[in-house]
């Protein structure tokens, strides 16, 4: 082989391989994930005697509650879409109608895209908030009852999923514990673990919240990944491929100087 087809040789090589490098180092914290909230513990697995261990989040149970339409829901209906929850009270004379604004403008901004999100607003007066009230204060944000429920139910069950599922009192450390007022929005993935908390009042929060809900989607889960990530591994023989390709096509289209006749 000559010197000048070698030097081709080993930069169609080494450019795109090179090139690939390049582009994973940087673009590997180029996407904000939002991260996982109350860490639970460690597992550990052994395989073939490889020792691997993972983080374990905790999970957000499927309570059961009564939507703004008499309906009887749990987050088990809602398999494969991203939750932003909040939770309020319909004669609340302070936060809440600000927050249920919110709430409609995030509502508005998913409109073309309704079906990756479900907005949840909780009451902590089930007791005054029948569904005829939650109806009525839906109505009143002109929410969309298909992808926006305000949820009633057992007081004590309402309570315990605020508290200790939710854990809301320790991300807003000044709030009751026994009459859950808090302006923040909480993001739940669809493996049901909490991957973020958002002032309602606060624009800056609001927008990178908008900007989590179809990053979560993307997001793959580890034991199901996507048919093109197993390509990955082997990009860089896809790419040293090609280059040979392209250069024995170059060798091969090159007509000798001297030919004799």
């Amino acid at each position: 082989m000559k010197k000048t087809a070698f030097l081709g040789l080993m930069l169609a090589i080494l450019m795109p391989l090179c090139g690939y490098y390049i582009v994973k180092y940087y673009s590997k914290d180029a996407v904000h994930i939002p991260k996982h909230y109350l860490f639970e513990g460690i597992k550990t697995t052994e395989t073939r005697g490889k020792i691997t261990t993972d983080s374990i989040w905790h999970k957000i149970k499927g309570t059961q509650f009564v939507n703004q339409l008499g309906q009887k829901v749990t987050f088990d209906d809602l398999k494969g879409k991203i939750i932003v929850l909040d939770f309020f009270f319909t004669h609340c004379p302070t936060i809440c109608p600000g927050l249920a604004r919110n709430m409609k403008k995030l509502q508005d901004s998913f409109r073309q895209n309704d079906t990756i999100v479900q907005f949840i607003s909780v009451s902590v007066d089930p007791e005054r908030d029948s569904v005829p009230l939650l109806r009525k204060f839906a109505d009143r944000y002109r929410a969309n009852h298909d992808t926006w429920w305000f949820l009633t139910g057992d007081k004590q069950q309402i309570y315990d999923f605020g508290n200790h599922d939710i854990r809301a009192n320790i991300f807003d450390p000044g709030i009751d514990t026994a009459f859950i007022h808090t302006e923040n929005f909480f993001l739940i993935d669809t493996a049901r673990h909490l991957r973020g908390i958002y002032n309602g009042f606060d624009t800056v929060a609001l927008s990178q919240l908008a900007r989590d809900v179809p990053t979560l989607m993307l997001e793959r889960d580890k034991n199901s990944p996507s048919i093109l990530r197993s390509f990955i591994p082997i990009l860089p023989l896809i790419f040293i491929g090609i280059g040979m390709v392209f250069i024995l096509v170059l060798i091969l289209q090159r007509k000798p100087k001297n030919q004799i006749v």
